[in-house]
C-alpha cells in the first residue's frame, strides 16, 4: 500500500470514527427528558396509582371524610399535587393543631415513580425503627427550616384532622420534600402525627 493509499485508508477510518462517536452524542441528547417529559411521566405513575382506588376531587365540606384502608383519596389542591386518605381521623375537637405548634410524625415513603416503572420498591422511613427520632415540623410555620424542608403537602391533612390521625398521602415533587423537587419524583406516604406532650 502506498503513501497516499494509506492516507486515504486512515482518513476514512478517521472519518468513520467521527460519525459514529456524533452519532453516539446525538443519540445521548436525544435520550435527555426535558423537564415536561419528567412532570408527565410523574403524572402518569400518580395516576397509575390512584387507578386502584376511588378518587374524590375535593374535600368534603363537613370534614367528614371516609375512613380506613378501602377510603377513598381526597386530592386536597386544586392542581392535584396532594391525595389524602384517611385511616384515621384523629379528634379534631380536642386535639386540633394550633399554628406554630411542635408536631412529631413518623413516616414510611414509597417512590410512586418507581413502582409505576415495575422496580420492587421497598417503603423506607422512621416509623419501624423505634430507635430513630420522629421528624417534626411547626404547623403552618414555614420560616424554619424544620418546617420547610418537608413541604407542605406533609402538613395538610392536620389542616382537617386531629393530630392523632393516621393518613396515606400521595404527593406529587412540588409539594414534597424541598431538597427532592429537582427529582420529580412522587411518593406514597403513610403518616402518623403527634404532639409534642406525646414524646
Amino acid at each position: 500500500m502506498n503513501i497516499i493509499s494509506k492516507f486515504k485508508f486512515y482518513h476514512a477510518f478517521a472519518l468513520s470514527l467521527c460519525a459514529i462517536a456524533f452519532t453516539l452524542v446525538a443519540s445521548s441528547c436525544n435520550n435527555t427528558k426535558s423537564y415536561a417529559e419528567y412532570l408527565a411521566d410523574e403524572r402518569q405513575a400518580v395516576n397509575h396509582y390512584l387507578s386502584g382506588f376511588r378518587v374524590i376531587n375535593n374535600v368534603p365540606e363537613d370534614s367528614v371524610f371516609e375512613c380506613g384502608k378501602d377510603a377513598p383519596f381526597y386530592k386536597l389542591d386544586s392542581d392535584g399535587e396532594v391525595f389524602m386518605q384517611v385511616i384515621t381521623p384523629g379528634d379534631r375537637v380536642n386535639n386540633a393543631p394550633k399554628h406554630d405548634q411542635q408536631i412529631f410524625f413518623r413516616y414510611l415513603r414509597t417512590n410512586l415513580l418507581y413502582l409505576w416503572q415495575g422496580y420492587d420498591v421497598t417503603p423506607e422511613g422512621n416509623a419501624n425503627d423505634m430507635s430513630y427520632y420522629p421528624t417534626w415540623f411547626r404547623y403552618n410555620n414555614y420560616t424554619f427550616e424544620t418546617s420547610s424542608q418537608y413541604g407542605r403537602g406533609i402538613q395538610m391533612p392536620l389542616d382537617y384532622l386531629g393530630i392523632d390521625c393516621e393518613v396515606n398521602l400521595v404527593i406529587r415533587s412540588q409539594y414534597g420534600i424541598t431538597s427532592e423537587i429537582g427529582e420529580v419524583m412522587p411518593y406514597l406516604y403513610n403518616l402518623r402525627y403527634f404532639p409534642a406532650s406525646s414524646i
